[in-house]
């Protein structure tokens, strides 16, 4: 279980590493500060999306969901406010890495997820 969450991890460094370098508003220094990245990222969407999620619910319905694509943009941008290495420029760049970081996340981990099954 604990390996399983370590390999996620660094699946998730790697697309913020991607994305880092496919957008020019993100910047990540290293590979370590992307490591550091994507564990405040998962701390956040873990401990402060819900929040969020409950609180604009009346919004987020309203807009059919859009409004969801503004809380990550925030919850990235607000992640890359507040640690060292990791620099988002703006709220749409946030928006924008924020995708793009969840469609590749969801890409590796599927990836993997299809080889181990392979493997075993």
């Amino acid at each position: 279980m604990l390996l399983r969450l370590l390999f996620i991890w660094a699946l998730n460094s790697l697309a913020l590493f991607a994305v880092a370098n496919l957008v020019p508003g993100i910047h990540v220094t290293g590979f370590m500060a992307a490591v550091i990245a994507a564990f405040v990222l998962g701390l956040v969407n873990t401990l402060i999306r819900p929040i969020f999620l409950i609180l604009t619910l009346p919004v987020t319905l309203i807009t059919l969901g859009l409004f969801i694509f503004v809380i990550n943009g925030l919850l990235f941008w607000f992640a890359g406010s507040i640690l060292k290495g990791f620099v988002v420029d703006s709220f749409w760049y946030g928006v924008l890495g924020a995708v793009l970081y969840s469609i590749f996340s969801w890409a590796l981990s599927s990836a993997a997820a299809q080889v181990m099954r392979k493997k075993i």
